[in-house]
């Protein structure tokens, strides 16, 4: 259940991903829903979902 809700975050992260407010948004609801653990993981994959979109790096704001 627990993977299953990160990937579902992944999943409406990449759809938002258009709209850096939409995109933030997205990412606090991320943050409070996930566990520490699932965290960790959702940094490392934004890092590298977000390089070379100046738009969304401002959003990693929100998981540092």
């Amino acid at each position: 259940m627990a993977r299953a809700m990160f990937e579902y975050t992944q999943t409406i992260l990449k759809k938002v991903s258009f709209d850096p407010i939409l995109f933030s948004k997205e990412l606090k609801k991320a943050v409070n829903r996930l566990l520490p653990y699932e965290i960790d993981e959702l940094r490392i994959w934004l890092h590298q979902f977000t390089y070379g979109k100046p738009e969304l790096t401002r959003c990693l704001v929100y998981i540092e």
